[in-house]
């Protein structure tokens, strides 16, 4: 299976203090891959690193073969790395289609160009995406007043406008009742395996990890302390220490 991401040495320190320890992780083609670990372990300094928001310390990124550190958020965009995140950032003022749109528009460089009939512009095309994650029958609703976990499917379906290899996703079920956590995750999985995306996310509810991702990374105080299976990382007595206290992290998830 080839690497889609290599992570080589990966550290960011922020006044002395280390968010993220040369860390050392890959993700491989049609992957779902799982970054889990308590709040403060470094999840979300890790991806603003892997999507230029954040400079590294130390430690390269290296995107089917190309070094990404250096590089704008907008350029590591280009090359074919999506992003969602925690907190959703659609347009409320937009219809749902008119989101997908902008994105459309954004991905092919016609953002700036003056559109008397804009709302026109690759109409079709957007409620195809719509239909992609479920929202076809809500094209031409405000976002303003979207359920929160159609707003999330929203913004995976502007996401997959870019036509992503990589799609990062931050806690991409955060705020969402459990029926919901499953419905958007059982989504994602589909499309990964569909389209041959691969997917990094990070996510606090096990039992959506334990439900879906191929491949599990943990996290804990900026180091990688864990990188396996779903049930050698169940199983990892200091997985369970970091969690649980020494609990049994099936019996809890299950």
């Amino acid at each position: 299976m080839n690497i889609i991401l290599d992570v080589r040495n990966l550290s960011k320190s922020f006044h002395g203090l280390q968010a993220v320890d040369f860390v050392n992780f890959e993700v491989r083609e049609g992957e779902l891959l799982a970054l889990i670990g308590p709040n403060g372990a470094g999840k979300s300094t890790c991806f603003n690193m892997l999507m230029g928001q954040l400079k590294p310390t130390t430690g390269e990124v290296f995107f089917q073969g190309e070094n990404l550190v250096g590089k704008y958020p907008r350029q590591i965009w280009r090359k074919g790395v999506g992003r969602t995140f925690q907190i959703t950032g659609t347009y409320s003022s937009m219809t749902v289609v008119e989101n997908v749109q902008m994105a459309l528009m954004s991905h092919r460089r016609r953002i700036f160009s003056i559109f008397p009939y804009a709302h026109k512009i690759y109409k079709e095309e957007a409620i195809s995406y719509l239909d992609m994650v479920g929202l076809a029958d809500q094209a031409e609703r405000h976002c303003a007043i979207l359920a929160y976990g159609d707003l999330k499917r929203l913004e995976l379906a502007i996401a997959l406008c870019h036509k992503p290899t990589l799609l990062l996703m931050d806690e991409p079920t955060a705020g969402m009742a459990p029926t919901e956590r499953e419905s958007v995750m059982q989504l994602t999985a589909d499309i990964v395996k569909d389209q041959n995306i691969s997917v990094l996310f990070t996510e606090h509810d096990m039992d959506v990890v334990f439900g879906h991702a191929h491949r599990i990374l943990v996290l804990n105080r900026g180091k990688l302390i864990a990188n396996g299976s779903v049930d050698e990382i169940r199983n990892n007595p200091l997985v369970q220490e970091v969690y649980l206290g020494g609990g049994n992290l099936f019996e809890v998830a299950s």
